[in-house]
């Protein structure tokens, strides 16, 4: 079996509201996978059904080969949007119990606390109330007891939320980590730059609706629209410069008369660029030439406001 979770056709309804309608993902095991989506998309409802918070109106769902049962939840970690830490106890003595709750004993919860309260450099956090903490080191107390159990499927919830830059990095140091180590990870997040670090898989959800899936590389090059940054060492940029508007679709220009340097941006009718390299060849040096690739935003935006644009 080589995906840790399947969705098949998952369907939820609150009152008239379509929370998810005919859901199915396929989501590999070892793998880090972006469930997005803009506010209100479905995603949030999905995630409570796979941790068995509600349950799907029509649809299965399958863990790791098996239709998912309630047994399963101890192979889950859940680390929310909005964080469940009591601020009124002390962090070691809640990290205790919610490691308990999950099924470790008292003797091993400790000995991995110890482990990631160290490695963390958190030690001395143990005795102080949550309400002391900052938001976000209460972040990094709920990240440790989420993992702690070692589960085979962690979803992580916009996990960055409330980190700074440094605190942020570390975290995801410990994801990329987990997923080395034979984790399967969903990350579900608004942040696109986190999108192009972690995830190897996407999926898009958008009014309750699935509307794109699959490796992210693949998707991607599927975006790709023939653009190339071009990049130009030339004595007369200006003549130039009016030489390839006439012959090429040009989005963008810029002369840097100091440098001998025309940069510019120009999208061909095909993915075959040779045409365009053997004419440049002979009108100047050049510096680059760079195929732009879509970025996930760019992906997330452009396929949002096309099914907005149809429906």
């Amino acid at each position: 079996m080589n995906n840790i979770l399947v969705t098949n056709e998952v369907t939820k309804q609150f009152g008239e509201h379509i929370a998810l309608n005919k859901v199915s993902l396929e989501i590999p095991k070892n793998s880090i996978y972006g469930l997005l989506g803009p506010n209100g998309a479905g995603k949030t409802t999905l995630i409570r059904i796979i941790n068995q918070i509600m349950y799907p109106d029509k649809g299965e769902v399958y863990f790791d080969g098996e239709l998912l049962q309630p047994h399963h939840i101890a192979m889950i970690g859940y680390l929310p949007e909005e964080r469940g830490l009591y601020k009124s106890m002390k962090v070691g003595e809640q990290a205790m119990y919610l490691a308990q709750l999950k099924g470790l004993s008292s003797s091993e919860a400790k000995k991995r606390l110890k482990y990631w309260f160290q490695k963390f450099e958190i030690g001395d956090w143990w005795n102080k109330k949550v309400q002391e903490l900052s938001k976000g080191m209460a972040q990094k107390i709920q990240f440790i007891v989420t993992i702690l159990h070692e589960p085979k499927l962690l979803i992580f919830d916009e996990p960055f939320s409330g980190f700074d830059p440094i605190n942020a990095n570390i975290i995801k140091d410990e994801i990329l980590l987990l997923k080395e180590n034979g984790t399967s990870i969903i990350f579900s997040t608004h942040r696109m730059e986190s999108v192009e670090e972690l995830c190897e898989y996407i999926a898009l959800i958008h009014q309750s609706e699935k509307i794109l899936d699959g490796k992210l590389s693949d998707i991607k090059k599927a975006y790709k629209n023939n653009i190339f940054k071009v990049g130009l060492e030339v004595q007369n940029a200006e003549v130039l410069l009016k030489e390839l508007s006439d012959k090429f679709h040009l989005t963008s220009s810029e002369i840097n008369s100091l440098e001998n340097q025309l940069d510019i941006t120009v999208q061909l009718p095909t993915n075959d660029s040779s045409e365009m390299l053997a004419y440049l060849a002979n009108k100047a040096n050049i510096n680059q030439f760079i195929e732009t690739i879509p970025s996930a935003n760019e992906i997330f935006i452009q396929t949002v406001q096309s099914k907005d644009a149809n429906e």
